[in-house]
């Protein structure tokens, strides 16, 4: 299993977890963990995801992730390879 970090950020709107979730399922990418909060307005959400599926267009799905976030959710949605979330976030 090959796992992703996918985070979610931006002004609480009906439908984000909705289209991240479409997103996903269209894309083969598995929900393994999920935690999302709600601060004064501002939604933040990050989700553990088994892309083993999609190992050889991984940057597609990236950039169409971040391109369907910011313009149909109006949120930014990025996804990093559990890899390199663990390195850049390593103390």
């Amino acid at each position: 299993m090959k796992k992703a970090i996918i985070t979610v950020v931006g002004k609480d709107s009906v439908g984000i977890i909705a289209g991240v979730c479409t997103f996903l399922a269209k894309n083969n990418i598995n929900i393994l963990d999920i935690s999302q909060t709600i601060v004064n307005g501002y939604f933040n959400m990050m989700m553990v995801v088994d892309v083993s599926g999609i190992d050889d267009r991984f940057l597609e799905v990236s950039e169409s992730l971040a391109k369907m976030g910011e313009e149909t959710l109006g949120v930014v949605a990025k996804i990093q390879r559990e890899e390199i979330f663990d390195k850049m976030h390593r103390i």
